[in-house]
């Protein structure tokens, strides 16, 4: 028996998952899925109907805001989205940026989940990320021309932002975007990370305090401690 409706459906959703900040091609949605074009079109504009994707100028599909609204309906683990929901939103205020809290994929070197925008970036290439690896993942793929990319000096970036509590990335994931990111930190260790992306030449030492500053406003006095050892 073929695959239902419904695991083809979940198969395109899937497709998504390592996609990272960027959006997918008809082509690659079919490539990653194995369903020929005239099916994987079919379940697309489907999806794309029912708000579950999006389909931009470039002809590119993205996730829609439907699957955006019912992830954060979800609950996070004991509260945490709900704890750093006011910091968040008054560091959005304060930069002008768009704010965000991510936790570690499972496997913690796949990725991260950023619980506001629901991407879940290469963890190497954003400032969440670097804040919550605790070594350089096996894959480093090149996203941009500053994407670090070898494993010897990202383990020593790594080092370096666990000791300063902060992280910034210039450009690693798309260009024109800078993202700072700091620890959010529970009684046993760092549980996630804040922080915010602006465009390329704002200030990024007042960008830097007021994520420092929003960061340790979180209180998660309950919840388990994720992978990277604390700074």
């Amino acid at each position: 028996m073929g695959e239902s409706v419904a695991g083809r459906i979940f198969s395109v959703l899937d497709a998504f998952e390592h996609a990272g900040p960027s959006a997918l091609r008809l082509t690659d949605i079919a490539a990653r899925t194995g369903l020929p074009a005239p099916t994987a079109l079919r379940l697309v504009r489907e999806l794309v109907a029912w708000g579950g994707l999006e389909r931009g100028a470039d002809g590119r599909y993205r996730l829609g805001l439907r699957l955006r609204v019912l992830g954060s309906a979800a609950p996070c683990p004991r509260g945490l989205l709900d704890a750093a929901l006011p910091a968040l939103r008054a560091l959005s205020a304060r930069t002008g940026g768009q704010a965000d809290l991510a936790v570690p994929t499972a496997p913690p070197t796949e990725g991260v989940l950023c619980l506001v925008s629901g991407e879940r970036p290469p963890p190497h290439a954003t400032a969440y990320g670097k804040v919550l690896l605790a070594a350089p993942p096996s894959s480093l793929p090149r996203l941009t021309r500053h994407t670090v990319v070898a494993p010897h000096l990202l383990a020593g970036q790594l080092a370096r932002i666990r000791a300063a509590g902060l992280a910034v990335c210039a450009e690693e994931s798309r260009l024109g975007e800078v993202s700072v990111a700091a620890p959010v930190r529970g009684p046993l260790g760092t549980v996630a990370a804040l922080g915010v992306t602006v465009p390329t030449g704002v200030p990024l030492e007042r960008v830097a305090a007021a994520v420092r500053a929003a960061a340790s406003r979180v209180r998660l006095p309950d919840l388990p401690a994720g992978p990277t050892p604390s700074a």
